[in-house]
């Protein structure tokens, strides 16, 4: 069993003992800790907590625990039950509520949940909020209500709805173009509340012809639930028999989005958030943001439209802060996670579905043509395993000097940007590994950068 506490929320696997797992005990916990933090802390006269959970098998026991515990706490709750992320983040500043909850491990398989944690802006919570919340846990310094000081408790089902009214009225969401294409769309939604949102979004744009894939939300996961390409056979498989123009794959919470292209190709994940900001710079110039881990050609498309990239250390919180201090269109992650200020500062699926469908509308391209507009890169995921004595930061530190005729960021671990590609380092806060992240033109070229670097910490850790 897993437990792991951090300071945007709690993840762990259903089960176990104290500590040792997401039980019951550590689930109350933990939710009062955050109900005494945002008590003390909150910029807001409003004592409401917006409460919303993906689809997994744990969903239910862990809500009622959630609710149950907030209520307790003396704060209302306002459960709007199966909903994305991006969905509860919205429904936080819509209902003008002091924060948020959202119950979901993402990505992670289905015997994992999470308690993700938003202030009143719908974001999640920055680095001294997070770890205060983890000391009040910690030390237990937290009161119940009395009785006559309980919250209320209002169910509410209208987001889904809002949400997607939301998008629609995007200014660069051109719902009339959409629907005069007719595209044929498929989508995987791995079972999740994607399998809700995403049909009714596509249904709302015009979209008559939809071929759906494990859209029902049981939590009962067809494959592995992140969008990685060898997790996607089966919606490459039915976009290879010309079912339909584009294919959108989301993971559990809907805050990624991965698309394939007509011939069953992967567009790459590392693309959806270069395409759907080169289509919003082309209309509203500016800068953009993404991590420090996620490809060139953000850079390359934000220049070629004058804009100014930045990038972020790796995390949604610090991409946001970014985006804020540089007055950003848009942002995001290498993951496929798109943040589009003008709907909301938070990762959103249902957002770039919208703007990449009006940009393939408009271009009246396939897929796979758009696909080629773009700069090529290939990125390279390495890791190498040292030991507890060895000094991580100090062979970072020798890493940053002997790379530093070049340009060195170390925000976050050591990145090296060559004139051909980039390397980046990071550091497990858990275990002594570093984590080697490395992209260039072709894949050789990738994997090339990545062994030198891991030859070079070699020799310098001497094993």
């Amino acid at each position: 069993m897993t437990l792991i506490k951090s300071i945007s929320g709690i993840r762990g696997t259903i089960g176990g003992t104290v500590g040792d797992g997401l039980n019951p005990l550590d689930i109350v916990r933990f939710t009062a800790a955050y109900a005494t933090q945002i008590k003390a802390t909150k910029q807001t006269n409003s004592n409401k907590i917006v409460v919303g959970r993906d689809a997994r098998i744990s969903g239910e026991m862990v809500n009622q625990l959630v609710v149950g515990t907030l209520l307790g706490m003396g704060l209302d709750v306002v459960n709007i039950g199966l909903a994305t992320t991006p969905t509860t983040e919205l429904a936080v500043t819509m209902e003008k509520a002091a924060g948020g909850i959202i119950l979901t491990a993402s990505h992670n398989p289905k015997q994992w949940n999470a308690l993700k944690l938003l202030n009143e802006k719908g974001e999640f919570l920055n680095a001294i909020e997070g770890e205060n919340v983890l000391k009040i846990a910690l030390d237990e310094s937290f009161t119940f209500s009395d009785v006559d000081q309980l919250g209320k408790l209002t169910i509410d089902s209208s987001y889904d709805k809002k949400h997607i009214d939301s998008v629609l009225a995007l200014d660069l969401v051109d719902v009339e173009a959409i629907k005069a294409a007719n595209f044929s769309v498929a989508i995987d939604c791995v079972n999740s509340v994607g399998g809700i949102i995403i049909p009714a979004l596509l249904e709302a744009l015009g979209v008559k012809k939809v071929e759906k894939l494990f859209c029902e939300p049981n939590g009962h996961f067809p494959h592995n639930p992140e969008p990685l390409p060898e997790h996607l056979t089966d919606i490459s498989s039915l976009m290879k028999q010309g079912k339909a123009d584009v294919g959108f794959v989301v993971d559990p919470d809907v805050d990624r989005l991965a698309i394939i292209c007509e011939d069953g190709s992967m567009f790459g994940e590392e693309y959806t958030l270069v395409s759907v900001a080169d289509y919003v710079l082309q209309h509203m110039p500016g800068n953009t943001v993404s991590n420090l881990s996620s490809t060139r050609a953000l850079r390359d498309v934000t220049n070629l439209r004058g804009g100014k990239y930045t990038a972020a250390a790796v995390g949604e919180v610090n991409v946001v802060t970014a985006m804020k201090a540089t007055n950003a269109v848009i942002g995001g992650e290498g993951n496929g996670g798109i943040i589009y200020p003008a709907s909301h500062y938070g990762r959103d699926a249902l957002v770039g579905i919208a703007l990449f469908l009006t940009n393939l509308a408009k271009t009246k391209t396939t897929v796979s043509d758009l696909r080629k507009t773009y700069p090529e890169y290939y990125i390279s995921k390495n890791k190498i395993q040292l030991t507890p004595s060895i000094d991580v930061d100090g062979i970072l530190s020798v890493i940053k000097k002997s790379y530093q005729q070049f340009e060195v960021n170390d925000i976050d671990g050591v990145k090296i940007d060559f004139p051909t590609g980039w390397v980046h380092l990071r550091k497990s806060n858990t275990e002594p590994i570093i984590r080697i992240y490395s992209e260039a033109g072709t894949a050789e070229q990738a994997e090339a950068f990545a062994s030198a670097i891991i030859e070079e910490i070699k020799r310098i850790a001497n094993i």
